[in-house]
């Protein structure tokens, strides 16, 4: 799968995608991540890329005319990738917006900076908003990272465990169930016996109700939603 992301600040992504999951992924082959840094299609000799805007009123917004020529130059005339603002008024990010991008082949990022873009840049050149939350952040960089991080795991092959995107908190529609490791017994806390019995019937069911129990305790809308998806 291929992303391509468009940005003031590529600095900011080489330390995350250089390290862990992201990393064996790229070396592998199975994801391909191309950043763009939009000053470079800045042609003024200080190379802008906001300025004031129009009305008044503090901050910078981005200007519409480096961000359609970098675009533009990078994606073409190819209208069926998805180019996604970072936006705190796009729709929520969830683990289902995740999956559904994972379909894409390619999809490209944009990542908003100062006050925002120029609305022209909403209007007549992206296709989707994407929010991770309800606040602001100084820029659109980490939530494109949080977006690459999410979607890459749905992509065959990245995980160690094939099935292990689907066992993920909110794959399910859950949270996920505890996890025990060695050694059995560690300050006189052990792990669960269902978990050493080697009855991985009984230890589905042992983690099945788990989650029910967890998201029940940490997260009862979620829990509502479930009753309401699968039992109702």
């Amino acid at each position: 799968m291929k992303f391509d992301i468009f940005t003031l600040f590529p600095e900011v992504f080489q330390p995350y995608i250089d390290a862990s999951i992201i990393k064996r992924a790229r070396q592998n082959g199975l994801v391909e991540i191309c950043l763009h840094n939009i000053r470079d299609w800045a042609f003024d000799r200080h190379h802008t890329t906001d300025d004031t805007p129009y009305g008044g009123g503090g901050g910078m917004v981005m200007k519409p005319d480096p961000v359609f020529s970098c675009v533009e130059d990078v994606l073409g005339s190819d209208f069926s990738i998805p180019l996604i603002l970072m936006t705190p008024q796009g729709r929520p990010f969830t683990q289902q917006v995740a999956k559904e991008l994972s379909d894409f082949p390619h999809i490209a990022l944009l990542c908003g900076h100062y006050e925002g873009v120029d609305e022209r840049i909403r209007e007549h050149l992206v296709t989707d908003e994407i929010s991770i939350g309800d606040y602001v952040l100084t820029g659109g960089e980490l939530p494109a990272l949080v977006i690459l991080d999410a979607v890459s795991r749905y992509i065959p092959g990245v995980l160690g465990d094939p099935t292990g995107a689907e066992d993920d908190s909110h794959a399910s529609g859950l949270l996920e169930y505890p996890h025990y490791t060695r050694p059995p017994i560690f300050r006189g806390w052990s792990v669960p016996d269902v978990l050493l019995s080697g009855n991985h019937a009984e230890i589905n069911k042992w983690r099945h109700e788990q989650s029910i129990q967890r998201t029940a305790k940490k997260r009862p809308d979620i829990l509502e939603k479930y009753k309401k998806e699968h039992i109702e």
